[in-house]
C-alpha cells in the first residue's frame, strides 16, 4: 500500500526533508542578499566589505551554540519539546532579519547580526542533521534553489535598490518553520527517551503510532533490554568528556568526526553555495549572466544529489569521499588558471568564451564532485561509528564542528575574494588535496557493517598503535565488505520491497522504505539507513 501523508512514517520523512531544506534556503537567500544594494546601504557596509561574511558567518556560530542547548533540552525534556523550541526560536530570529533597518530603524547591521545568531541557535537541533542521509540531503539543495528561483524573481521585477527584493526571501522563510510547527505536533515523543525516564506505557504508544500494534511487543523489548544493559555496564552514562579527551574509548570516534567535518568545509563548498554569483563575476561575467549561470549550477547540484544516494551504498563513503576531493582539487585547480586568464584576458586578447565556457563546465562539474561525494557523508559517518548511548553527544558534536568550520570558511571566503581573487581556487585546490590525502589515511570505510564491526576497527587500532586505516588488519575497512554492491545480486521480491540476496549465498541486502537499504548477517542488521530508519535510530525506535 503507498504511504500517506497521514500516517506517521510519511510525516517523519515529510518533517525531515523540510528541515534540511530550511538549511539550503537559508545559503540560496544570502547569495543574492548580499548584492543588492539597498540591503548593502542599509547595513551600511560595501559589497567588498568584510562584514559581508561576518553577517554570513554568525549564523553558524548559533548553530554551534544551539547544537549543545538542543542537546541538553532533547536529552532533558524530550526531543519533540526540543524540536518545538527550536522552532520558535529560529521563526523570530527570522522576524528580527526581516525587521533589521526597517522604516529607518536605526543600527541596522547589528539587529541583522542578532537576528543570524538567534535563527541560526534555532536551525542546530543536532539529529536533524547528523543522521540526514542523501535522500534528505536533496531537500536541502531544493531548498537552496527555491530560495534562489525567489530571489532571482524579486530581484529582477524590483531591482537591485528596492528593500522588498531582499526583505521578501527573508520572511517567505517564516513558511518552513510554520509547516514544520503543524507536523511536529502530529509526531510521537522518542520512544527511547520515555523508556530512558520510566516511561514503558507511553513508549509503546509511541511505538504503536509509526510501526503499527504488532510491532510493539518485540520494539519495547529491545528498548528495555539495551536500557538496561547501558545501566549494567555504565556505557549509559558516557559523557562528552569521554568522547572529547585523549585516551578515552570514544576518543578516535570523534577525531574521525570532527575532521570529517573540518575536511568538508576544506573543500571550498559553502563557500559557492553562498557566494555562486561573486565566482561567474570571476571568471569575467556580468552580473546579470553570473546570477542566472548560479541558478543554473544549483539546478545542476539539485540533479547530481540523485547519484549521492544511487551510489553511497554501492561504492561507500571511503570511496566517495577520497575520489570527490580528487575531482574537486583538479577543478579547483583548473579554475585557478581559468580565473586569472579571465582577469588578464583584456591584455591577453582572449575572448570572453574562450575562457567562460571551460569555466562553467569545471564549476558545474565540481558541483557534482561535491553533491554526489561530499555533502552527506560527514554527517552518515558518526551515526555508524558510535555507540547508541552516545550518538546523540556525536551529533552534536559533528553540529558544533561544522558550524565553526563554515563559520570560519564563510567569514573569509569574501576577504579571500577581494584580496586573492582567482588565487583563492589555487588555495581550495590545496585544501581539497589535503581533505582527500587525510581521509584515505584515516577514515574506515563504515558502509555494510554493523555497529559491532565498526567498533572493532577502534579495538584493532589500538592493539595496533595505529589509527591508519591501512596498517589496520591488513586493510580491512579500506573498502565495503565482499566488494559492497557488486556484481552477481539477484533480485527477488518481498511484500516490504526489493530484495537483493547474494549470489555467493553472502550477505542479503533489502531495500528499505523510503529509499536507502540494510544488510542482513544473521541476526545483525547493517546501518545503511533510509531517512525514516534514521529518525527511529535516534528516536530510539530500532
Amino acid at each position: 500500500m503507498a504511504p500517506s501523508l497521514l500516517d506517521k512514517q510519511s510525516q517523519v520523512v515529510f518533517f525531515s526533508a523540510t528541515a534540511i531544506a530550511l538549511y539550503g534556503y537559508d545559503q540560496g537567500m544570502m547569495s543574492l542578499i548580499n548584492t543588492n544594494n539597498d540591503y548593502l546601504s542599509t547595513m551600511g557596509i560595501a559589497e567588498e566589505d568584510p562584514l559581508v561574511g561576518v553577517i554570513v558567518a554568525v549564523y553558524y556560530l548559533g548553530c554551534t551554540v544551539g547544537a549543545i542547548l538542543a542537546s541538553w533540552l532533547s536529552n532533558t525534556h524530550g526531543r519533540k519539546l526540543s524540536i518545538i523550541v527550536c522552532l520558535t526560536t529560529a521563526s523570530i530570529g527570522n522576524l528580527i532579519m526581516f525587521l533589521a533597518g526597517y522604516n529607518g530603524m536605526s543600527g541596522a547591521i547589528y539587529v541583522m547580526l542578532i537576528g543570524r545568531i538567534v535563527m541560526g541557535l534555532g536551525l542546530s537541533e543536532d539529529d536533524a542533521r547528523g543522521t540526514a542521509l542523501a535522500q534528505e540531503f536533496q531537500a536541502n539543495i531544493f531548498g537552496l534553489n527555491m530560495a534562489f528561483i525567489v530571489n532571482l524573481a524579486l530581484t529582477h521585477n524590483l531591482g537591485k535598490f528596492n528593500q522588498w527584493a531582499w526583505r521578501s526571501p527573508i520572511i517567505i522563510m517564516q513558511v518552513f518553520p510554520a509547516v514544520m510547527m503543524a507536523v511536529a505536533g502530529l509526531l510521537p515523543e522518542t520512544p527511547r527517551w520515555y523508556v530512558l525516564h520510566e516511561k514503558p506505557e507511553k513508549a509503546e504508544k509511541s511505538i504503536a503510532k509509526v510501526w503499527g500494534q504488532d510491532a510493539v511487543d518485540e520494539r519495547i523489548k529491545s528498548l528495555k533490554e539495551a536500557h538496561e544493559k547501558e545501566l549494567e555496564d555504565g556505557s549509559g552514562k558516557l559523557t562528552y568528556a569521554d568522547l572529547c579527551l585523549p585516551g578515552r574509548d570514544q576518543f578516535h570516534p570523534t577525531v574521525i568526526t570532527v575532521m570529517g567535518q573540518v575536511n568538508q568545509a576544506l573543500t571550498g563548498y559553502g563557500a559557492v553555495s553562498v557566494y555562486g554569483p561573486q565566482i561567474f563575476e570571476l571568471l569575467g561575467f556580468q552580473v546579470t549572466d553570473a546570477e542566472y549561470l548560479t541558478m543554473g549550477n544549483y539546478l545542476f547540484y539539485f540533479g547530481m544529489m540523485t547519484l549521492a544516494w544511487i551510489l553511497i551504498d554501492r561504492k561507500g563513503r571511503r570511496w566517495l569521499l577520497v575520489s570527490g576531493s580528487f575531482w574537486l582539487a583538479v577543478s579547483f585547480a583548473l579554475l585557478t588558471l581559468l580565473g586569472g586568464l579571465a582577469s588578464n584576458r583584456g591584455s591577453l586578447g582572449i575572448p570572453l568564451l574562450a575562457t567562460g565556457v571551460p569555466g562553467i563546465i569545471t564549476l558545474y562539474l565540481a558541483t557534482a564532485a561535491f553533491g554526489i561525494c561530499w555533502l552527506t557523508p560527514p554527517f552518515l559517518i558518526p551515526t555508524e561509528i558510535y555507540p547508541s548511548s552516545c550518538r546523540a553527544q556525536g551529533s552534536a558534536i559533528s553540529v558544533i564542528i561544522w558550524g565553526l568550520a563554515n563559520f570560519t570558511i564563510t567569514l573569509l571566503t569574501p576577504i579571500g575574494f577581494n584580496n586573492l581573487e582567482y588565487w583563492l581556487f589555487a588555495a581550495f585546490a590545496v585544501t581539497n588535496g589535503f581533505a582527500g590525502v587525510w581521509t584515505w589515511a584515516y577514515i574506515p570505510e563504515s558502509g555494510h557493517r554493523s555497529f559491532e564491526e565498526n567498533q572493532k576497527f577502534f579495538e584493532e587500532a589500538e592493539k595496533e598503535g595505529s589509527w591508519r586505516v591501512g596498517r589496520v588488519k591488513g586493510g580491512e575497512w579500506r573498502n565495503l565488505p565482499n566488494g559492497g554492491g557488486g556484481e552477481g545480486d539477484e533480485e527477488e521480491q518481498d511484500g516490504g520491497g526489493a530484495r537483493k540476496k547474494n549470489g555467493n549465498g553472502g550477505d542479503e541486502r533489502r531495500h528499505c522504505w523510503g529509499g536507502g537499504t540494510a544488510i542482513d548477517r544473521g541476526s545483525v542488521v547493517v546501518q545503511a539507513m533510509s531517512p525514516l530508519e534514521a529518525w527511529n535510530l535516534s528516536y530510539g525506535i530500532t
